[in-house]
């Protein structure tokens, strides 16, 4: 008994101790906080100030009646760059891809880019007046591939004794089946389940507007996450962790499936040429039909993806990989050869004088008039409408580093123009998202646009100096999963 009341005094005495201490530190956090907040506050003297200053120039008057009516960005077109631009460049591909193709409500923009890339040699070897590649079809595949990508990343991380609610597993929880993706996960999809015709696996409601499918996806790979951790914390072993994930995989496969449909094993293509004669292929696998009918005329493993990163951070002529990303356990890793961007443009160039369209992604939506497909700098002039310049009042580098821009869409270039010194000044841009935008679904883009809101494009080896090849080779520096350079197209 007297031990017993030894140890309540004791255990008191420390309680109130620790009381004591918390209460001082708290009063301390929040005399410095209220402290900090009224000296930042706005007073009413200074917002009076804002306030009489904004009436007293008529421009912000004029500039408030027109932008509470209309969209702001309407309002700082420049009338005058419109009737400068034209649609017209020195050197295009021989044929473009038809018909404009449309990703709709998903963000499959970087399968829609490389396939509509692809399909301009295949078209032109098989002499056909319109062709799609299914989209749906490698849709399809990087559902599968990307679940089951995300759940072994589950158990690295878990292996690595990341916390579940450190920096790394609660940004790989947050979008756990993202629709983006980079030009290696294409190679990664079209190298394992080859490509079909898109009349032989046309698109689905959820292909063409993924959210509710995706929104089933992310609350199971989420509920299997906590599964996986649970079974690591109590000493699973390799097999039980992959005869767990072969359980998961069986439920995501079913989602899939019911959503998008399932890719029959074979297929037979049947068409008209531009002769109107009768023609066809198959039965045959994807697989097969990827190796025998595309890939003699556009080798996805002859095409390499260089990127420019300007951070002082990132050198040039490094390689770069980021943590935890790719889409196929297995595949091609994501590998990001840093070059700076007017060697991009430069080879961008080269590609499309040699009839040979080019893959890039880019932050689509900076100084960009959507309706008339207008990448440029001087297209919106912010200045004149709010006083201040939008967006250019940080460089590109600075831009990454403080969230401002990152790579958003991929899209593909079919033309550019070159001036009397060489110089692209330029490009031609096919589009995914219809025909009812800039010219019948092509966009413009200036090169200064190009400089500062292009960051990675995709040229055949051989127009490649060795010295940036031989990039290829190095081990890459690994990049945080969360760095701005592992962005997704959408």
């Amino acid at each position: 008994m007297l031990a017993c009341c030894k140890y309540h005094r004791f255990f008191h005495s420390r309680i109130s101790s620790i009381s004591v201490i918390t209460k001082f530190y708290t009063n301390v956090q929040m005399k410095n906080f209220y402290t900090v907040k009224a000296d930042a506050a706005l007073s009413p003297e200074t917002l009076q100030k804002f306030r009489n200053s904004f009436y007293a120039d008529p421009k912000n008057i004029l500039a408030q009646n027109v932008c509470t009516r209309v969209d702001p960005l309407e309002v700082c077109l420049s009338r005058r760059h419109l009737e400068e631009t034209q649609h017209v460049f020195t050197h295009k591909v021989e044929s473009e891809g038809k018909p404009i193709t449309n990703q709709k409500n998903s963000g499959r923009c970087w399968i829609f880019a490389s396939l509509n890339v692809i399909r301009i040699p295949f078209m032109k070897q098989y002499n056909l007046d319109e062709f799609e590649f299914s989209q749906g079809y490698l849709f399809f595949w990087d559902k599968i591939e990307r679940c089951n990508y995300f759940l072994n990343n589950i158990v690295k991380t878990a292996r690595r004794g990341e916390d579940v609610d450190g920096r790394l597993v609660s940004f790989l929880l947050h979008d756990p089946t993202c629709d983006g993706g980079q030009w290696d996960m294409m190679v990664n999809l079209i190298n394992r389940h080859g490509l079909v015709p898109k009349k032989c696996f046309p698109e689905s409601f959820s292909c063409e507007s993924s959210v509710r499918m995706n929104a089933v996806l992310k609350s199971k790979l989420r509920e299997y996450t906590k599964e996986l951790r649970e079974l690591i914390a109590e000493g699973a072993g390799d097999s039980d962790l992959s005869l767990k994930i072969e359980q998961q995989m069986a439920d995501v496969y079913r989602i899939v499936g019911i959503c998008l449909g399932i890719p029959s094993e074979t297929i037979t293509w049947e068409y008209y040429d531009k002769a109107k004669q009768y023609n066809c292929v198959g039965p045959i696998t994807p697989l097969d039909f990827y190796l025998k009918h595309v890939k003699p005329f556009f080798n996805v493993d002859d095409k390499v993806c260089l990127v420019t990163d300007p951070r002082p951070t990132n050198s040039y002529g490094k390689a770069y990989t980021v943590d935890c990303l790719g889409n196929v356990v297995g595949g091609r890793p994501i590998v990001y050869n840093n070059q700076p961007v007017d060697l991009l443009m430069k080879l961008a160039a080269e590609s499309i004088k040699s009839g040979e369209p080019v893959w890039f992604g880019c932050e689509v939506s900076k100084r960009f008039a959507g309706k008339q497909g207008i990448e440029d700098l001087n297209v919106h002039d912010y200045k004149l409408v709010f006083g201040v310049d939008v967006t250019l009042g940080l460089t590109k580098a600075e831009r990454l580093l403080y969230g401002e821009s990152m790579m958003t869409h991929a899209m593909a270039f079919t033309a550019v123009s070159i001036d009397e010194d060489g110089t692209p000044t330029k490009f031609r841009v096919e589009n995914s998202w219809g025909d009812e935008r800039g010219e019948k679904g092509y966009l413009i883009m200036s090169s200064d646009w190009f400089k500062e809101f292009v960051f990675e494009v995709v040229v055949d080896r051989k127009f490649v100096p060795k010295d940036v090849l031989d990039v290829f080779e190095m081990e890459p520096i690994v990049l945080p999963a969360w760095d701005p350079m592992g962005t997704l197209a959408k």
